[in-house]
């Protein structure tokens, strides 16, 4: 949980993650998990999250991964961690032939970037993230 509130801290976030341990848990390990996490251990303490789930695109007919959070605490920044959560994803797509590995970047984030970029990843042009959430999403609901 506390890499939550610092990936919320680091991305500027105006009101705390309501996550709670337990929904953590359940969405993780629960009898009808919705996502996985893998994490980075060093010297016994964790140190990276990639917090992702399957996803599916008609185009290709084939499943592929959502990488929904990475997150490398500062103290481990630049010893390989992040490569190594996301190249974990990327050989878990190739050993299972899912064609996709895909995530959303905050735009102010010049160093996810450049890091990014250095795997080989590149933005998607003429794809914009929409979402549907709050009152909206329960006033659809109710339509």
């Amino acid at each position: 949980m506390a890499l939550v509130h610092d990936l919320a801290e680091f991305e500027r976030a105006t009101e705390p993650p309501a996550l709670r341990a337990d929904t953590l848990r359940d969405a993780l390990f629960g009898p009808r998990a919705l996502a996985a996490a893998d994490v980075a251990v060093l010297d016994g303490s964790v140190v990276g999250v990639a917090v992702w789930f399957p996803t599916f695109s008609t185009w290709t007919g084939t499943p592929g991964i959502h990488l929904e959070d990475l997150y490398v605490q500062p103290i481990a920044r630049r010893l390989g961690v992040g490569r190594a959560l996301v190249a974990g994803l990327a050989r878990r797509c190739a050993e299972r032939g899912w064609s996709r590995l895909e995530w959303t970047v905050l735009d102010w984030n010049a160093s996810a970037h450049r890091f990014y970029r250095a795997l080989g990843a590149a933005p998607l042009e003429e794809w914009d993230l929409w979402r549907l959430d709050g009152e909206a999403l329960a006033q659809l609901a109710r339509d």
